[in-house]
Order: structure tokens, then C-alpha cells, then sequence
């Protein structure tokens, strides 16, 4: 994992390094950790039907596709699944940078077609973009599981986007250009499993020249590789000459300053995922308050309509019994 340890894997390297790292983000359940395994093509990740989830913390695994393409597959929990509480998904946010080292030239977003698109799903794309900023989303691609329900179904992708997909997740395939692809983790098929990662990653290629050929970065990673690379670098410098006590004392005063800078970066995160909730649960209870006094308002308008066409009609009965009461008038039945 490498947590908050200072290693020599933080040390720098090209964009051109030919590994790519794709990160897989979704609500629990939505299959990550199956499309992780689809892409790595084998049983990297844990992955169980259930609705408290597997993956508990952030994990990267390595693989070498078909065409030599060297992968980082780095799978996460919930991380948008606020159950756990704040402070753990900011811990996990700052594992899944460290792990990320380099950036990151794709995030999967992963939802199942089996499942009902949520507020909290929504929600947890913009929560994203408060972290991460707006170019976050050029790097965004969603990855549908579920294919073998649809084939079963005798329908394809596209047939579910235009009849049951719901318009907030239309909206985010629309701010994903509809970059998207659909999976079946259940196939045996070993040609269709290689065709569907290759449609991902053919899109992957889509994202990266479109970004210039480098991946996602921000000052989140800037921070962490900064300060790891400088305390890598002070410790190789400080420790020549130095007794083994020394150099174990020096080493853990590093640690503990490094410690202390993910400390400061895993607050800031928790301080702007609360803020971020916060301010989308204000959004939701208004446009539910909005929602609730517009159906108010039409059962109203309602009522008071079934109200003029009830005193209508008496109008009208009372009008025609009037009308049969004179003598010189039949009375005819309307």
C-alpha cells in the first residue's frame, strides 16, 4: 500500500514512462473490484456480491495487457460513501494519491445497469470535481457492469442509456463527451473479455491524447511527491557519515515530519469533503423543498379547478331545471 510511509518509489519519472494508472471509483456494490479483475485478467481484487462491499481500503495492482501496455489498476472502496465517516474517506482519498504517484490518466467511474442511479452518486461526482477541480472531468470515463443482464435482454447500450438511463447520470455522460463502455465480469468468453478491455483502453488512448499525453495532476499530488522526494533526498544527504543510531533518529524525525505533512493534506481533504456535502445536502433539501411546494401548488390549482367545474355543473343542473319548469319550454335531458 505504502500509506504514510517515505519510500523511493515517490521518485521522479516521465509521463512518457509508458505506465498508465486508472483509478476505479463508484458506489459500493457497482462492481470495481470485478471490472479490476476484468481488467487485469485475473482475480487481483476481492470481489463479492454484498451489500457492505469488500474493498476496505485503497489497493493497486499491476498488469500487462495483450500489447505489452504496462497498467496500474488501483481499486478503491466507497470512497464517496460517507458511512465510514469524513475522516476515513480523506484518509483513503490521500492513500489512493500516494498510490497515484505519478497522476493518473483515466478515472473510471463505475456504475451497474442492475442498480438505481442515486442522489449520492451524483453527488459524489461533484465532490470529485470540489477535490480535484474541473479538469478532473477530461479524465473521466464511465464503465457500466452488468453487460450479461443486457444480453440477456437481447439489448445493447445504447438501448438502455435511451430508455432507462436516468438524466442525472445523462448528464454526466454528457461531461464525459459519453466516453463509456459496457462490461460483462460474469463472461467466460476469454475473446469477449479481451475486446471489452480493449474498447476501455481504446478510450483510455482517447483520453490521454486529448489531454496532451499527461495524466491528471494537482497540487494534492504536488504536495505528497514534493515533500516524500525532499525528505528522500535529505535523508540521503544527512545520513553520510553518520552512526546507525543516528541515522535511525534522523530517519524517524523524517517520518514523523512526513507524517505530519499527511496529517495536514488528509484535513484539508476531510475540510473540503464537509464543506462539499454540506453544501450539495443544502442543495438537495431545497430543490426537495422546491419540489414539495410545486406539488403543492399543483394540487391546488387542482383542486381549485375541480372546485369551478363542480360549481359549473350545478350552474348548469340548477339552469336546466329552471329552464323545465317554464311552460312554454320542454325540457330536454343534456
Amino acid at each position: 500500500m505504502g500509506g504514510s510511509s517515505v519510500d523511493d518509489g515517490w521518485e521522479l519519472t516521465s509521463p512518457s514512462n509508458g505506465v498508465r494508472t486508472v483509478v476505479l471509483v463508484g458506489r459500493t456494490g457497482n462492481g470495481k473490484s470485478a471490472t479490476g479483475n476484468s481488467i487485469t485478467g485475473r482475480k487481483s481484487f476481492i470481489s463479492k456480491a454484498s451489500s457492505n462491499g469488500v474493498t476496505s481500503t485503497c489497493e493497486l495492482q499491476t498488469t500487462i495487457l495483450g500489447d505489452g501496455q504496462i497498467v496500474n489498476v488501483i481499486d478503491t472502496p466507497g470512497l464517496f460513501d460517507f458511512s465510514e465517516g469524513y475522516e476515513f474517506s480523506g484518509k483513503e482519498i490521500v492513500k489512493c494519491i500516494h498510490l497515484a504517484k505519478d497522476g493518473i490518466h483515466a478515472v473510471l467511474l463505475v456504475f451497474s445497469v442492475r442498480a438505481r442511479f442515486t442522489h449520492e452518486e451524483a453527488a459524489a461526482i461533484r465532490s470529485l470535481q470540489t477535490l480535484f477541480g474541473s479538469n478532473i472531468i477530461k479524465y473521466m470515463i464511465v464503465v457500466f457492469t452488468g453487460g450479461d443482464d443486457l444480453e440477456d435482454e437481447d439489448r445493447t447500450l445504447e438501448d438502455y442509456i435511451s430508455s432507462n438511463c436516468p438524466e442525472p447520470l445523462k448528464e454526466i455522460l454528457a461531461l464525459c463527451e459519453n466516453r463509456c463502455v459496457l462490461f460483462d465480469n460474469k463472461t467466460k468468453d476469454k475473446s469477449k473479455r479481451v475486446e471489452q478491455v480493449q474498447q476501455l483502453f481504446s478510450l483510455v488512448d482517447t483520453v490521454i491524447a486529448q489531454n496532451g499525453g499527461l495524466p491528471f495532476s494537482n497540487e494534492l499530488f504536488a504536495d505528497l511527491k514534493e515533500g516524500a522526494v525532499k525528505l528522500q533526498q535529505m535523508e540521503d544527504d544527512l545520513s553520510k557519515g553518520c552512526s546507525k543510531k543516528e541515522i535511525l533518529d534522523l530517519k524517524n524525525d523524517l517520518q514523523c515530519s512526513y507524517d505530519e505533512q499527511l496529517k495536514r493534506i488528509t484535513e484539508m481533504i476531510e475540510m473540503k469533503l464537509k464543506e462539499a456535502i454540506t453544501r450539495l445536502e443544502q442543495q438537495l433539501a431545497d430543490e426537495q423543498a422546491a419540489r414539495l411546494q410545486a406539488e403543492k401548488e399543483a394540487a391546488k390549482a387542482r383542486e381549485k379547478s375541480e372546485d369551478e367545474i363542480r360549481q359549473l355543473k350545478e350552474h348548469l343542473t340548477k339552469a336546466q331545471e329552471e329552464l323545465c319548469k317554464r311552460p312554454e319550454n320542454r325540457c330536454t335531458i343534456l
